[in-house]
């Protein structure tokens, strides 16, 4: 099943406010594990109890957040709007949610399309999850993924490599395997391309096309009018965070596609 919407221009598509992103009470932490340190933001919200386990957001920045200031993925490039819309205190009176944003430095990639394992940091990531779940009351049936560019690029591949461990992803401006993703076919995902991207807005509509075949669920939107840089509009669109927050952990059969 899939959905697409093709948006021409800024007078076509309704968005949320142009606010400007709050300076939200992220907490700064460092993530060890098995002789490996990722520093991570996190935003942990009140509410949560063992008999009320809240969704958990991950974030994983584009180029313009790299590095261990363990600042820039929340602040930088763009990637403000992607950390920080899930701590919004209206989306958060609606949506309550653990948000947390890891950081990579620039030799390290979330995803490698061109490898059947999970790269390092991408490991990490999975390992903070479940860290994370340990520690908080985190419901695991809603664990989100979404990232942009080489953010986005690690969704794909976290998703398909992966795909038992998240409900649903949002990828932005990114590149996928199309020859992997049936794989994810459990997970919900939202994909979002600008038509004049330079990452070839072609590997998006394979994508979709591919995940659709192989039974997944899921909705396309294409800025027909924008390139690489479609966080602020993809950020902006109204259904995103209750569509986000509808979708739970469906069963995963990875027929040997997975790892």
């Amino acid at each position: 099943m899939i959905r697409i919407a093709i948006a021409a221009g800024l007078g076509l598509v309704a968005s949320l406010p142009q606010q400007p992103m709050p300076v939200a009470p992220f907490v700064p932490r460092l993530f060890s594990h098995l002789g490996k340190q990722m520093p991570y933001r996190l935003f942990a919200p009140e509410g949560a109890s063992a008999e009320h386990p809240l969704p958990l957001v991950v974030w994983l920045h584009g180029a313009s957040g790299v590095g261990t200031d363990n600042r820039a993925q929340i602040e930088a490039g763009g990637n403000e709007f992607g950390s920080r819309l899930w701590v919004r205190p209206e989306v958060q009176a609606k949506y309550p949610a653990f948000v947390v944003a890891p950081q990579s430095p620039a030799s390290e990639l979330w995803g490698n399309l061109g490898s059947a394992k999970v790269t390092t940091f991408g490991q990490l990531v999975i390992d903070l999850v479940d860290a994370l779940a340990r520690e908080f009351p985190i419901d695991r049936d809603r664990v989100y993924l979404l990232g942009q560019s080489r953010g986005g690029i690690g969704v794909w591949d976290l998703i398909t490599k992966r795909p038992e461990v998240f409900a649903a992803a949002v990828p932005l401006c990114a590149l996928g395997d199309p020859k992997r993703v049936a794989a994810a076919r459990g997970v919900r995902v939202w994909v979002f391309h600008g038509a004049k991207d330079s990452m070839p807005v072609a590997n998006a509509r394979e994508m979709v096309a591919a995940l659709t075949a192989a039974g997944g669920v899921v909705r396309y939107t294409e800025y027909a009018d924008l390139g690489h840089e479609i966080w602020t509009r993809a950020f902006g669109e109204p259904d995103l965070p209750a569509w986000l927050f509808a979708q739970k952990r469906q069963e995963s059969d990875c027929h040997g596609l997975c790892k």
